[in-house]
């Protein structure tokens, strides 16, 4: 399998887990399968909606387009696009970012730890751990002959 499928897998199981948070936060799911309690301290504080949207749903967002972005290329004319290559980086670079804001705001300010969001970051660092392999072997093919 190649790398950007696997990002494609990751990608949908990030869809799935961040559909759940913001469906919670949004009402439709009453509590949350945690076991520890945490994870609604998480979901009720204030960090937990940015620009009036549940954050969860920013994670969707973002879940969605690595997909389609891997998705795409992974066949026909994008399979060997070194620009999916750097934009699959560049994104997955800025959830690693976002993900690492989000914890420490968990552990350090709320001094809580939601299974969920721990998980999600988890896929977060693997989406990019593979999107930077990806973009290696990328500029290693794209890389003139030497003389």
């Amino acid at each position: 399998m190649s790398k950007r499928m696997m990002i494609a897998v990751f990608s949908l199981g990030g869809i799935f887990l961040a559909t759940y948070l913001t469906l919670y936060k949004l009402g439709f799911i009453e509590a949350l399968a945690c076991g520890t309690g945490s994870c609604e301290v998480v979901q009720a504080s204030r960090w937990s909606r940015l620009f009036g949207q549940p954050v969860a749903l920013y994670g969707v967002g973002f879940y969605v387009a690595m997909f389609a972005l891997s998705a795409a290329g992974s066949f026909g004319a994008l399979i060997e696009s070194k620009r999916v290559s750097e934009l699959l980086a560049a994104l997955s670079l800025s959830g690693v970012l976002f993900s690492s804001y989000l914890t420490y705001i968990e552990v350090g300010v709320l001094h809580e730890i939601c299974r969920w969001c721990v998980g999600s970051f988890c896929i977060v660092i693997v989406l990019f751990g593979l999107s930077c392999a990806d973009w290696a072997e990328q500029r290693k093919e794209n890389r003139p002959a030497a003389d």
